[in-house]
């Protein structure tokens, strides 16, 4: 019975932004040109290619990669290569997973540890989009120290407005679209 009782206040935790998420929107559904202008704004000099992008957040290199008729987008940084990560180091990316990175995440793909923010395109809304690339970006820039996504942390501290800077940053970017 005591387990249960220790799980019961994590689940209501968990499921609260769930709910959130099911909120209406004002926002027109996200489109390839719309996401376009929007990175344009965060970087001018972004690439585009067909379904692609390729853009820097806070000297850091990202290629967004989408698919229209999935209705998914992906927005992918490298970090390292997995050869040599030891045990702690891939514990501690799984830890920041659950309590740090928030949207985005660490993952292993072809031999490399990327930050990742993946989500449906159409109901992606803008501010969703600049704070999922920030959350990237924070837990490329935070591999090794912190391993956050920098907009909250579970818990207390005196890093989290230092990690918040970079998203508010990047919406304030996006606030004249």
């Amino acid at each position: 019975m005591k387990t249960l009782a220790l799980a019961l206040p994590l689940i209501a935790v968990l499921a609260w932004p769930v709910s959130a998420q099911n909120t209406p929107t004002s926002e027109p559904p996200m489109t390839l040109p719309r996401m376009a202008e929007i990175l344009t704004a965060l970087d001018p000099d972004v690439e585009t290619g067909g379904t692609a992008f390729r853009l820097t957040v806070s000297d850091v290199p990202v290629v967004i990669v989408t698919d229209p008729l999935a209705d998914r987008m992906r927005a992918l940084i490298p970090i390292r290569s997995v050869d040599g990560m030891t045990a702690e180091e891939v514990m501690r990316v799984m830890q920041a997973n659950f309590d740090t990175a928030l949207d985005a995440r660490y993952a292993v793909a072809q031999g490399q540890l990327w930050a990742v923010f993946i989500h449906p395109l159409s109901p992606l809304e803008k501010d969703q989009l600049i704070s999922g690339l920030g959350q990237a970006a924070n837990l490329a820039l935070t591999y090794g120290t912190l391993f956050t996504g920098g907009a909250m942390q579970f818990g207390g501290g005196d890093s989290t407005q230092l990690h918040r800077e970079l998203i508010d940053k990047l919406l304030k970017k996006g606030e004249e679209i």
